[in-house]
């Protein structure tokens, strides 16, 4: 059994470096992004059929964390897993470049640095083949 011991006092290779999640400002930069996103995904009438129901708090809160981990934020994501929730809808690589274009505009609207967003885009690209199945 292991043990893993958290303290509030970052090690020194951690209080060095700054993550990205960090860098575009943590929780409160996420959770704007995750807003602006999908206000552009509903808009796009590609991708909004996805939604029928529209979107709620909990897609919300989901996407904020998933996506905040992938940043190197604090909170984990305990949510579906990527693939099994993304599985059966068919979703093409058009798709998901389409939704990459959103996430891309939505850094931009947001003012975050080219640098930033570009690594942010790679990070999401690297879900490509857990989230196309069409």
């Amino acid at each position: 059994m292991t043990i893993t011991t958290y303290t509030d006092t970052p090690a020194p290779a951690e209080q060095e470096a700054t993550s990205l999640y960090e860098a575009i400002g943590g929780r409160p930069a996420v959770v704007a992004a995750v807003d602006v996103f999908f206000r552009r995904l509903l808009a796009d009438p590609e991708l909004a059929p996805y939604f029928p129901g529209g979107v709620d708090a909990r897609h919300r809160r989901y996407l904020a964390t998933f996506l905040g981990e992938a940043l190197g934020g604090p909170r984990r994501y305990r949510g579906p897993d990527i693939a099994v929730a993304h599985h059966g809808l068919g979703i093409t690589d058009a798709q998901f470049d389409r939704t990459a274009a959103c996430l891309s505009a939505t850094l931009d609207e947001l003012g975050v640095p080219s640098d930033l967003a570009g690594r942010i885009i790679a990070i999401v690209a690297g879900l490509r083949q857990a989230v196309v199945t069409g």
